[in-house]
């Protein structure tokens, strides 16, 4: 496993769209491995491809539950409003309130390809969202109700 460089905000890459994964392999496996590392040694909750430059559809999230790496997450049910704080580790020094869904359901692809159903409530349902804006070039600050410095 190796840290991988974070992309700050005014790198074009945070405002693409990523592409869909075809095929789970040792690269791949390899690039979450290290996505995971990454967030944890910046002391994140989520990291999204890219963040590190990959313009892949891949994922990790860990806000104390434990590590999914997820591939090709999709919201398929959300319910409920939460208002919060937000940061991100590609603006930092940067955090804002935000309104997401309380509660989501998220389809995606495990480590081993196989389909999964993660949900997830308050700060984990937050958190899956904020990493699957990212795959669609879309950053916390473009929803916030405020910022504050």
């Amino acid at each position: 496993m190796a840290l991988r460089n974070v992309r700050l905000l005014g790198d074009e890459i945070l405002r693409k769209k990523s592409r869909t994964v075809n095929e789970v392999n040792d690269r791949l496996l390899t690039l979450l491995d290290d996505m995971a590392e990454t967030m944890y040694h910046e002391n994140g909750v989520g990291l999204a491809g890219p963040q590190v430059g990959i313009l892949k559809k891949v994922i990790v999230v860990d806000t104390g539950e434990g590590l999914y790496k997820l591939i090709n997450p999709e919201i398929i049910y959300k319910e409920g409003k939460d208002i919060d704080v937000e940061g991100c580790l590609s603006i930092p020094g940067t955090q804002g309130s935000v309104e997401r869904p309380y509660k989501v359901k998220v389809k995606a692809l495990n480590e081993k390809g196989e389909e999964v159903i993660v949900s997830g409530e308050g700060l984990m349902a937050r958190a899956l969202c904020h990493e699957i804006d990212h795959l669609y070039g879309i950053l916390f600050i473009d929803k916030t109700i405020n910022k504050e410095e």
